[in-house]
């Protein structure tokens, strides 16, 4: 069994939502995913989409290796359709395109608002997305054995022809990343709604071609290898520099998604001079990514140093990404 693997670097992400637009508009389109954000960017410090998840306590699994069935978040935490006065607008009754309701939630709703206060206020993106654990709390959650591991590149995928739509993937996953499509047809019991997921584009993986959201990430932020490929990226930016962490480690679902933890500017004193704190709190790092977020955040300055002395590094030589190619090995 092999295992793909997605490093994204915090660093150089700038938030455009391209991966979100490329995996929009190439997977869910359709009639009951209007909602549905298989990838998106969220903006940190935040309450994410859907929103609060990461404070829903009940997900992933126990000291015991139990599989936690918690709570499902709610169609406000999601913040549901929203409908636009187009008709009025294109008639000229409305001089401004804007929502029918005002809409209280949404994808994205606290773009760039961020934590602290000025002069040291702070924001950072996080694209998030499947992470296709190797231990995924979703699999064990189904009743109905719907969801499984493919053996050839690790990911994971919902059988629609088994799923019923009891939504416990949903419960279940930490990161809330399966979605329910109300409109689907259960084959089986014949009821409506099923599961949906990111399936990390394996119909593109198997043709040698990168998933939509890193091919297209014009930041040159992913990368995206086999995790036992000791030459890829993403192999030696988690295994061997140790530079990249798992969102949330703490839930037991062992991701491979994995995250280079951005770096920070300086906080100012009272007299507006530079201090030796960094500006995003080293415990709300913790928080996101363990405790090795330390350890990771020192090597990243020390090699740092390192290139701007024109010393060699092989770790910022792989994050710079001279050539769009060697970001990607899928072989």
């Amino acid at each position: 069994m092999r295992q793909i693997g997605m490093v994204i670097d915090l660093n150089k992400c700038i938030g455009c939502q391209t991966c979100t637009m490329a995996c929009k508009t190439q997977w869910t389109i359709g009639e009951g995913r209007d909602y549905m954000y298989w990838n998106h960017v969220e903006t940190m410090p935040g309450k994410g989409y859907p929103r609060g998840y990461m404070d829903m306590k009940d997900t992933g699994f126990d000291a015991k290796g139990k599989v936690i069935i918690g709570d499902l978040p709610s169609k406000a935490d999601y913040g549901g359709d929203f409908e636009f006065n187009y008709a009025a607008f294109m008639e000229g009754k409305d001089k401004v395109l804007a929502p029918t309701k005002n809409p209280t939630w949404g994808p994205n709703w606290d773009e760039e608002v961020g934590g602290g206060e000025y002069p040291n206020n702070y924001y950072f993106y996080l694209p998030r997305l499947c992470n296709h654990c190797t231990n995924p709390a979703c699999v064990p959650a189904c009743d109905v054995k719907a969801i499984r591991k493919r053996d050839e590149d690790g990911i994971v995928v919902i059988d629609l022809e088994k799923c019923e739509g009891h939504k416990r993937c949903i419960k279940a996953c930490p990161y809330k990343k399966p979605y329910f499509n109300p409109t689907r047809v259960n084959p089986i019991e014949k009821g409506v709604g099923q599961s949906e997921k990111c399936i990390s584009c394996f119909p593109r993986l198997e043709k040698g071609i990168a998933s939509a959201c890193v091919r297209q990430c014009v930041g040159r932020a992913r990368f995206q290898s086999y995790m036992d490929d000791v030459d890829g990226p993403v192999y030696k930016l988690v295994k061997k520099w140790k530079v990249a962490l798992p969102l949330m480690p703490e839930k037991g679902t062992k991701p491979n998604v994995f995250y280079v933890p951005p770096l920070s500017s300086p906080k100012f004193d009272k007299n507006g001079k530079p201090t030796d704190e960094p500006r995003i709190p080293l415990a709300y790092l913790k928080k996101l990514f363990g405790p090795e977020v330390e350890g990771a955040l020192k090597t990243l300055k020390a090699e740092i140093d390192k290139k701007a002395k024109t010393q060699p590094t092989e770790l910022m030589d792989i994050l710079i990404a001279y050539k769009h190619k060697d970001m990607m090995k899928l072989t």
